[in-house]
């Protein structure tokens, strides 16, 4: 099998872009950024500093009037202006993201209609924010509040899916009036590059989207600056305790949007052939590269055996290979870094003695060596207190966990610091109810992956993060309250 090689060509200028124009840096350390396919590198990738980010929130800060300004009716188009532009630069986004970060085409191709989804309904949104009047007492009066922008809104994102990840904070901040400065990795600037390009071409004013790509240096000025009014943060959570520490300072308020140890739960009334191929799904998309992965397959003891058989083999028969081929399923990690860590997890795994290493758990040789991959790993009969069961892999690594029966199911599902999603496959209604309603996640999914549209509120529970993305929820997470009252 061979490789094709990175198409270089298509990639835009990974230089900041701030009002509108190319910032140039002259203290910006180059970092090489290398196609996760091949290993080669592509280009070097200035990232931004203390100048870049000071300028981006200046230009931010400045413009934020003059988008304020503007008509919701004016806004809604402006919006749909660039959700139009989005779909017809549907197929230069989804090769972009396949060079950026090796995500398999047919994958990336699902995330540019997405995009443009969630900036058609916000755009529904601009025209139609309005207040609410409120009884008062002792005293007449007529008491009313209103919505208003935060007004900047420092938006920092993942390098696993950065486009989808910044058009679903970027949509409803800019329908709620904000300006953004928005602070991709230097792994994966491009996308978040491109959107911003397209963004001007739609016509809103430059100023009100400025993106830094770069590193901890640049992320610590952002999250610390005065001049930022609201964070929103997609990562890890050793790193979100970082920018809630810093955030204090100016009683900044912050999002978080954080990782996951997502527990799917099989009961043994499931159809188990549809159970084995959701929990394949659920787990292994995007190589395991997901907060929502997942990676905790929690099965009852009757049908335990059969799932194991049947996982394995949907496992295997699901291609791995070139991300630029629309057939493959399972490509590239991030890095060579990042297989390091994720076989870290596996070679523990196996020293532990009790887990079985049913397929996989190697990184993948011959003409995918010079590569990120690593083979889809399938581990049985895992201890409940193993360290592969309840830390976040991030990685193509599926744990599977017996339980006993409903009450042991919810149990060792809740076992866990993390509360992002939750998987239930079960033919019984009323069980599916119960085990929903128990179940500590922000968001569950039963008998089926029914997918993120933007009208419905996404976010997690404990150490999975702080607010909500998704229909009117998302809305008010980049919006603040003003209460006026009015004596009669």
């Amino acid at each position: 099998m061979s490789i094709r090689d990175a198409n270089v060509a298509l990639l835009p200028e990974p230089t900041a872009l701030i009002g509108g124009k190319r910032f140039e840096d002259g203290s910006a350390e180059l970092v090489p950024h290398r196609y996760a396919a091949t290993g080669r590198h592509t280009m070097d990738v200035p990232s931004g500093g203390p100048l870049s980010v000071q300028a981006a929130v200046a230009d931010a800060r400045s413009t934020l009037p003059q988008w304020r300004a503007i008509a919701p009716d004016a806004r809604r188009r402006l919006l749909l202006k660039l959700a139009e532009l989005i779909e017809r630069n549907a197929e230069e986004l989804t090769d972009i993201q396949v060079v950026e970060n090796g995500t398999p085409r047919a994958m990336a191709a699902m995330y540019a209609p997405m995009v443009a989804d969630c900036f058609q309904y916000y755009a529904g949104w601009s025209d139609k924010v309005g207040g609410e009047v409120h009884p008062v007492w002792p005293t007449p009066g007529l008491d009313y509040s209103v919505l208003e922008p935060d007004g900047v809104v420092a938006i920092i994102i993942p390098w696993n899916s950065p486009l989808f990840s910044l058009g679903t904070i970027l949509a409803p901040a800019l329908a709620a009036g904000n300006c953004v400065v928005v602070k991709p990795p230097e792994l994966t600037p491009f996308t978040s590059l491109r959107l911003a390009e397209l963004v001007l071409e739609a016509g809103i004013p430059p100023g009100v989207v400025n993106v830094v790509p770069g590193g901890a240096v640049a992320g610590s000025e952002l999250v610390a600056h005065p001049g930022v009014d609201k964070i929103h943060f997609t990562g890890s959570g050793p790193t979100a305790q970082r920018i809630l520490t810093a955030a204090a300072a100016n009683f900044t308020p912050v999002g978080l949007e954080l990782g996951g140890k997502s527990a799917n739960l099989v009961f043994d009334d499931a159809d188990l052939e549809d159970a084995a191929q959701l929990a394949v799904m659920a787990a292994l998309q995007l190589s395991g590269q997901a907060c929502v992965a997942g990676t905790r397959l929690l099965v009852q003891d009757s049908v335990y055996d059969d799932m194991v058989q049947l996982c394995a083999s949907k496992i295997t028969a699901l291609p791995l290979g070139d991300p630029a081929d629309e057939s493959t399923f399972f490509g590239p990690l991030i890095s060579g870094a990042a297989c390091e860590r994720v076989l870290g997890f596996v070679e523990r795994a196996k020293a532990d003695g009790r887990p079985t290493i049913v397929t996989g758990g190697a990184r993948v040789g011959d003409s995918l060596a010079d590569g990120f991959y690593v083979a889809p790993t399938l581990i049985a009969d895992v201890p409940r207190d193993a360290e592969v069961a309840r830390e976040e892999v991030f990685g193509p690594v599926l744990s599977m966990l017996r339980f006993r029966d409903e009450a042991d199911a919810v149990a060792l599902a809740n076992d866990s610091p993390y509360g992002l999603a939750a998987y239930v496959q079960t033919n019984d209604v009323a069980r599916a109810h119960r085990v929903a309603a128990n179940l500590e996640a922000g968001v569950i999914w039963v008998n089926g992956l029914g997918g993120l549209p933007p009208s419905v509120p996404f976010g997690g529970y404990k150490h999975s993060g702080v607010g909500r993305l998704g229909g009117r929820a998302g809305l008010e997470e980049f919006s603040k309250r003003k209460n006026v009252w009015l004596a009669l």
